[in-house]
């Protein structure tokens, strides 16, 4: 077994599956996974391991990232709760569960800790996960055909609902279709994740001002 297949192989499958079995057990975090596979990257691409997750600087302009981004962030959203979450609880007759969120309703310093929370678990912690890791990995095993770039965007769109279960059916629905579209951004961008990272904090402050106003 020599030490290119260790790298190249064995070390995503080895730490995808040990996300995986985290998960089960109940001690799953977003930002915990990130950072182990940032640890698996880092032992495949050494000093690339930021440029292999789509970290790259050159592709990104202050534009970009606070013009561009916080409106693209904005309209994703708008989209997300007017048209989405009408259109998935009609089908299944059952509303998002939001519960979890009642608590930051007119709380301002409660909604200022979690704001800082969602930037750092969903915007850096999915992006690297889902966009960056994942949808990078699956394209080296699987090649970059059409065919595997919709499977790669069905497949992890799936997954990224399925972590959402806290919302109910409904909301993991909602939730996977956002991950894809923020998976066909990834790759319409060519992999740079600061956009992407941009976008899904941006989506996620407009959320949360929502929370605040009582607006769900």
């Amino acid at each position: 077994m020599n030490n290119t297949f260790l790298t190249t192989k064995l070390t995503p499958i080895v730490t995808i599956a040990l996300c995986y079995i985290l998960y089960l057990s109940g001690y799953f975090q977003m930002t915990i996974a990130a950072v182990l596979l940032l640890i698996a990257s880092a032992i495949e691409y050494k000093k690339g391991l930021f440029k292999s997750l789509g970290f790259r600087w050159n592709k990104s302009s202050a534009k970009n990232l606070l013009l561009t981004a916080p409106l693209l962030g904005t309209l994703l959203f708008l989209f997300y709760y007017y048209v989405l979450v009408p259109v998935v609880t009609h089908f299944t007759g059952h509303p998002i569960d939001f519960s979890v969120f009642e608590v930051y309703t007119g709380n301002l310093p409660e909604i200022l800790k979690i704001l800082v929370y969602v930037w750092i678990s969903a915007a850096f912690a999915e992006e690297i996960v889902f966009r960056g890791y994942l949808m990078s990995q699956f394209t080296k095993f699987f090649g970059s055909s059409n065919i595997s770039l919709v499977c790669n965007i069905l497949l992890f769109g799936l997954i990224f609902g399925w972590v959402h279960a806290y919302q109910g059916i409904s909301g993991q629905i909602v939730a996977g279709i956002t991950g894809m579209l923020l998976a066909v951004i990834f790759h319409i961008r060519k992999n740079d994740l600061w956009f992407n990272i941009a976008i899904h904090g941006f989506l996620d402050t407009v959320f949360l001002i929502f929370v605040y106003n009582g607006w769900l």
